[in-house]
């Protein structure tokens, strides 16, 4: 049986419809020192694994 109203939080959510998504994406890009316009990139780039993410985002801030 699928619970409902469960999240992976284990992903961020890009997509636009999803109706937490420019909350989600503006906690972690605040979290990781970047832009919002930043974030959107790096999930298109490297998919939305929170962990990888963290970790690109993080080589970023680094530069």
């Amino acid at each position: 049986m699928k619970k409902l109203g469960y999240q992976d939080c284990a992903r961020v959510s890009g997509d636009a419809e999803y109706g937490d998504a420019e909350c989600e994406v503006g906690y972690l890009a605040r979290k990781l020192g970047l832009s919002t316009d930043q974030l959107p990139e790096l999930i298109k780039k490297h998919g939305n694994s929170r962990e990888t993410l963290e970790q690109e985002g993080n080589t970023l801030g680094n530069r």
